[in-house]
């Protein structure tokens, strides 16, 4: 892949949403709603503070992560698609 996020962005492939209820019932695509959890595929090199220096980020690439549900700009990149968002938009680490 050759999409290198800037500053304090990272690329996150977005992980499928259940297919089946807890209960053993199929959820219709018309019901499923947005991933919220997401493998970082990409990431920038960090954001530079008022002082000059790099502050570094704190996820990385295959790390697996939680965030908001109306978080990142969609992209699609050799025909996959992708969500870019600032590292401030990612929740947790699972």
């Amino acid at each position: 892949m050759n999409v290198k996020p800037l500053a304090d962005r990272v690329l996150v492939e977005a992980l499928e949403a259940a297919e089946k209820t807890a209960g053993g019932l199929y959820v219709p695509d018309t019901a499923k709603e947005k991933p919220q959890k997401g493998r970082i595929v990409a990431a920038g090199p960090g954001k530079a503070s008022d002082a000059g220096t790099l502050i570094k980020m704190e996820v990385k690439v295959g790390d697996t992560v939680l965030y908001g549900k109306y978080s990142g700009t969609e992209v699609s990149v050799e025909g996959k698609e992708y969500l870019i968002m600032r590292e401030s938009d990612v929740l947790a680490v699972i």
